[in-house]
């Protein structure tokens, strides 16, 4: 029976943070159930944007901070990674405020790479993964709460696909975006390969309507673990009153079997009926999954002038000054 550990969470302030997150993860074994001494470890958060800082569009720092000191204290090695869609980690980090933090811990930070690892799918046995994220020991998957246009929530599965390197993931948008049940599945795929040993959901303020960077905060107040992302984003769903055949993610996990039933998932904090949002907001108009050609090579090209352009030129510019 899969165990979803469930608590109410009400400040980012580092020492309530922490507490907090201790007791989060203290059902589950600590976080010492899940790292063990010399473990290099992956942290990787959602770090979707730079462009809307203050708008809750990605994981907190504060968060990020606190997993990292925990990881250490159990013995391991933990490094940050992620890919997102547009930018660099860094840049992202350093316009959301992440570098105090990171530069405290000298945690280092990882841009993905790719490999191609087959999965139990005779549909994407082709997908590419990150090389970084196959191969750490462990792998903490610490996503943000958060409504999506084209795919009703983001949660631990959805977060798992910042795993695809660079525009590979565009690329699966077109490839695959036409179809909401195998875009979904593909997702899910991608989930199962990489299958993160814990998630820690950032409910604690989160990003309704059109999400995953249009929408506005939400305070929501809730943080969440588990070892089993498809339990975890199901209680989420039970939280938010949002319909798991609704979300593609979640229609597939069932398809798939696995997404545990409602009953068969053990709760020994707090039940998600008991963290309920009654007035969460989804988005006000759904998107086509399918980004298409030209989108996806404006999307290369924009990518390709902020990593290899804009940035360098900054940077330079920086040291000139």
């Amino acid at each position: 029976m899969p165990t979803v550990s469930l608590l109410r969470a009400e400040s980012y302030e580092l020492q309530r943070l922490r507490a907090d997150l201790e007791k989060l993860l203290e059902p589950l074994g600590g976080m010492g159930a899940f790292v063990k001494r010399g473990d290099r470890v992956l942290l990787k958060p959602n770090l979707l944007t730079g462009s809307r800082p203050g708008k809750e569009c990605i994981t907190r720092p504060e968060l990020v901070y606190c997993v990292a000191q925990l990881v250490r204290e159990a013995g391991g090695e933990p490094f940050l990674g992620d890919s997102p869609a547009f930018g660099t980690v860094r840049g992202i980090v350093q316009s959301n405020g992440y570098l105090p933090l990171i530069q405290d811990l000298d945690l280092p930070i990882v841009e993905f790479s790719g490999h191609r690892y087959a999965t139990e799918s005779e549909q994407f046995g082709h997908l590419r993964l990150s090389k970084e994220a196959m191969e750490a020991d462990v792998l903490i998957n610490l996503p943000k709460v958060k409504s999506h246009v084209q795919l009703t929530l983001t949660l631990g599965v959805k977060n798992l696909f910042g795993c695809v390197p660079g525009k590979m993931k565009a690329w699966w948008h077109m490839e695959a975006g036409k179809d909401a049940d195998r875009f979904g599945e593909m997702l899910v795929e991608t989930a199962r390969a990489i299958a993160p040993n814990l998630t820690i959901v950032d409910g604690i303020i989160g990003h309704e309507g059109n999400g995953p960077s249009g929408g506005e905060p939400k305070f929501l107040g809730v943080l969440g673990a588990s070892a089993n992302v498809f339990a975890l984003d199901r209680a989420f769903m039970e939280i938010l009153n949002v319909d798991p055949a609704v979300v593609p993610t979640a229609a597939a996990s069932q398809r798939l079997g696995l997404l545990p039933e409602r009953s068969a998932i053990e709760f020994p904090l707090q039940s998600p009926s008991a963290l309920s949002c009654p007035d969460w907001k989804l988005p006000e108009a759904m998107m086509p999954i399918d980004f298409g050609l030209p989108r996806v090579l404006r999307s290369s090209f924009k990518h390709f002038y902020i990593r290899f352009i804009k940035e360098p030129m900054r940077a330079y510019a920086k040291v000139r000054n």
